[in-house]
């Protein structure tokens, strides 16, 4: 661990016009590293190397196969890496260091998939009668402004980079603030697979330096932004003075919906991975379990039997396994959540287990079950970011599908269930991007993810998240 990190901008690692910041790690709640922090003129000379690169061509004069070779090698180095980045990710982030690892093979698969999909990107003939010749293709816009944040720092900078190399972009990353230090993986494996300098730059700033800098650059030619609505509606209408298209994932309220016939010894993992996974700190974490209130006490009980057993603890000391929860992101994230807790209570809601913060050092919650929660209040209707899952009964189909729709969000959803015919039913009238039936996180890196409602809009993951990164041109050809 070094004691200093620096800013990757044109093939250089410089420092940062605003100085440095305190990189924290949530498990101990101690100083972990400086981070150079960039500025207003840092993410224009950032701007201008990724400009210079899309101009020159030096990206789509390749052929795409040569381009996506280079974009598979990034995943495969990254492999190689994966032990030592892993336990930077575990220090700076707070997840269990099997989660960091688990988060480093993520990020190596979107290359992997990516790199594979670089020459299917393909225009087609459309027929204008005799006489004319008339196509499409498919170019790249040019500069991707990335903005990343701090529950999966790696795999959702891989996911939008992979994507934009893929299609010929050059890209500038502007990492959290909370999770900087072990972003330089991608400068350095840019600079070993022989990408031009400038075609990836990777700096730190605050967002309301850095990241409106970046979002309202004259010369960014996209955005992918990652986080919470608030931030995303600002980075929308930055785009919309420079008329750029934008990818926005903002969150979710996700519910899952669980009937009478559903096998709750298997949901129990599900419970596991939907809310416990990243302490919580994941935008399409099952936070909301509807279930039918034959089944309740029964749901209640295998909830809690599953927030007890976890161990929780600093993640360089959760090495394998699926048992360990790590600390929240930084000890403000975790307070947000507690009182969110404590809020709920207030209202008439009833804390099965957990939902008090740890008397150790760090940013740790317990995983915390509650009960007697009703649809409208503000921990079944706002996003905690944490490890609460809020349990809510429901009477019929009908009333968990409107309960499950009754928020402003809409990214995952979910329906547990033996009868494949209500699975279907309670697919199509769900309002979300993505339904999982009988798992939660069913798909992968092939699966498109996007929302609806505040949940943002575009798609990342899939073939789908490809034409975020690319623009149709037709060519109409009068033929003598």
């Amino acid at each position: 661990m070094k004691d200093y990190w620096q800013n990757y901008i044109d093939g250089d690692w410089v420092d940062g016009g605003a100085g440095r910041l305190d990189v924290i790690n949530p498990g101990t709640g101690e100083k972990l590293a400086e981070q150079a922090l960039a500025d207003a003129a840092d993410v224009d000379r950032a701007v201008q190397a990724a400009k210079r690169v899309h101009e020159s061509g030096a990206l789509t004069d390749m052929r795409p196969v040569e381009r996506g070779r280079m974009v598979q090698e990034i995943g495969r180095k990254f492999l190689e890496k994966r032990n030592e980045i892993a336990q930077i990710l575990t220090l700076e982030q707070g997840k269990p260091l099997w989660e960091a690892q688990r988060e480093m093979d993520g990020a190596a698969r979107y290359f992997e998939y990516y790199g594979n999909q670089a020459e299917t990107v393909e225009g087609r003939s459309i027929p204008l009668g005799s006489g004319y010749f008339d196509f499409t293709h498919h170019e790249p816009y040019g500069v991707s402004a990335q903005i990343i944040p701090w529950n999966f720092p790696l795999e959702i900078a891989a996911r939008s980079l992979s994507a934009g190399l893929a299609t010929g972009n050059a890209c500038v990353i502007k990492t959290s603030e909370m999770t900087p230090l072990s972003s330089w993986i991608f400068g350095e494996l840019a600079e070993e697979v022989g990408l031009p300098k400038g075609a990836v730059n990777i700096l730190c700033g605050l967002g309301h330096e850095a990241g409106a800098a970046l979002a309202g650059h004259p010369d960014v030619n996209q955005i992918v932004f990652t986080g919470s609505v608030k931030t995303g509606i600002a980075i929308a209408t930055a785009a919309a003075r420079n008329i750029v298209p934008s990818v926005l994932e903002l969150g979710g309220k996700s519910a899952a919906i669980v009937h009478d016939d559903a096998d709750l010894e298997a949901f129990e993992r599900d419970i596991r991975w939907g809310i416990f996974f990243n302490a919580g700190q994941v935008c399409s974490a099952m936070s909301r379990v509807l279930v039918h209130e034959s089944r309740e006490a029964e749901m209640v009980e295998r909830a809690v039997k599953v927030a007890k057993s976890l161990s929780v603890g600093p993640g360089v000391e959760r090495i394998e396994g699926t048992g360990g929860m790590g600390a929240m992101a930084s000890e403000a994230q975790r307070d947000r959540a507690a009182d969110m807790v404590a809020e709920a209570e207030a209202q008439g809601a009833r804390v099965a287990t957990g939902g008090r913060k740890m008397n150790i050092p760090g940013a740790f919650l317990e995983p915390t079950v509650m009960t007697q929660v009703t649809p409208d209040m503000t921990i079944a209707q706002e996003e905690v970011f944490g490890p609460v899952l809020s349990v809510i009964p429901f009477r019929d189909e009908a009333e968990a599908i409107k309960i499950a729709n009754g928020t402003q969000y809409g990214l995952v959803g979910g329906v547990f269930t033996r009868d494949l015919d209500r699975a279907n039913r309670a697919a199509q009238k769900m309002r979300a991007g993505q339904i999982f039936v009988n798992e939660w996180f069913a798909g992968g890196v092939e699966t498109p993810f996007g929302g609806y409602g505040k949940s943002g809009y575009g798609r990342e993951k899939g073939r789908e998240a490809l034409w975020n990164y690319v623009q149709t041109k037709n060519v109409a050809i009068k033929l003598r």
